[in-house]
């Protein structure tokens, strides 16, 4: 009986610590979510991006690049980014404010460049604008583009960190490497995941607009097409029309968010970073702006709200991007051309 007794109260235990430690995942995974909201604007921006480095590829090798890139990622972030914020937030976290502020302004050059560049086309980005010319061997190429997505990669994934960590409540520091990675990896995989399904929907569109046997597929015996074959022919050859068709929109369209992303979050990091440090003249016009949008129009004030915020967010964004400019193209640009050659 006492044996039964014991049993039952070992039992008991596992169950309360089950329950304990199903508790702490579930607080996890929503402290992740919340946190890597925050970060949805740089999210956009790195979906954004990504894809430029992918031209210039045969079709065979899109996914591999992809799936390097992904991992020079989740190594940015796990063994590099993870422990340096842990690191910074113990021994000096008055430095995360200042280095969001950097990380914003560097957001705001290269999506005013990008601006810039469109409206006055001036010179090539990636591995040929620091070598000077693009690399003749293939692999050579692969390498230079796939490394130049992953320092691209550094500095975004820097800012989805430190923005994840500063939205962290205090806690354990188990805890908060366990939120951190889990935004890494899920951020990784929502961002790299979506990249190799863009990259891949043209072919896909190519497959379904020339299939002979949409339903049967390597199903049919004979090679013959069958009545729901030639039934659902015309739908799959619309569908694969539209997706090769509609793919160079989708990448304009996603290079527009993404440098307009850029713009709106770094101004927005800068804004409140310079609350922080007592400056509340822009964090005031932008709540200001945020109030009387949200008021004009009730049914949509929400979304009014946060478009007049962003707005100001991307005019104080481009006029730092501006003034940043000539800094790097005469200074920054030239002093690491030459520490690199």
């Amino acid at each position: 009986m006492r044996v039964s007794l014991g049993l039952i109260a070992l039992l008991d235990d596992v169950a309360g610590l089950a329950k304990a430690a199903a508790a702490s995942l579930d607080d996890v995974a929503a402290q992740a979510a919340r946190s890597g909201a925050k970060a949805a604007g740089v999210v956009i921006d790195d979906a954004a991006v990504t894809p430029r480095y992918l031209t210039g590829f045969s079709a065979s090798r899109e996914l591999p690049v992809v799936w390097r890139i992904a991992l020079g990622s989740l190594r940015n972030k796990l063994l590099f980014l993870l422990p340096a914020a842990l690191l910074l937030s113990a021994v000096a976290p008055w430095a995360i404010t200042p280095i969001l502020m950097l990380g914003g302004a560097y957001l705001c050059y290269e999506g005013t460049e990008k601006v810039y560049e469109a409206i006055h086309p001036h010179g090539a980005h990636g591995p040929e604008h620091v070598t000077g010319q693009a690399p003749q061997d293939p692999q050579a190429f692969e390498d230079a583009k796939v490394q130049s997505a992953i320092q691209t990669d550094f500095i975004l994934s820097a800012e989805i960190m430190a923005i994840s960590l500063a939205s962290i409540p205090d806690g354990s520091f188990l805890f908060r490497a366990a939120i951190l990675a889990a935004v890494g990896l899920a951020l990784t995989a929502l961002v790299y995941g979506g990249v190799a399904l863009i990259v891949k929907a043209d072919d896909a569109g190519l497959a379904l607009a020339g299939a002979e046997r949409p339903l049967t597929g390597p199903l049919s015996r004979d090679g013959t097409p069958t009545a729901a074959d030639r039934l659902l022919r015309p739908v799959t050859r619309a569908i694969g029309r539209a997706l090769v068709g509609g793919m160079p929109v989708l990448l304009r369209l996603l290079a527009i968010i993404g440098t307009a992303a850029m713009v709106w979050v770094g101004g927005g990091i800068i804004i409140h970073g310079l609350e922080g440090f007592g400056l509340a003249g822009p964090a005031h016009l932008s709540e200001a702006a945020s109030h009387a949008a949200a008021g004009a129009v009730p049914a949509i004030g929400p979304f009014l709200g946060w478009l007049a915020g962003a707005a100001i967010s991307g005019i104080l964004g481009l006029l730092i991007g501006a003034a940043l400019i000539p800094v790097v193209e005469h200074g920054i640009a030239p002093l690491l051309r030459r520490v690199r050659g």
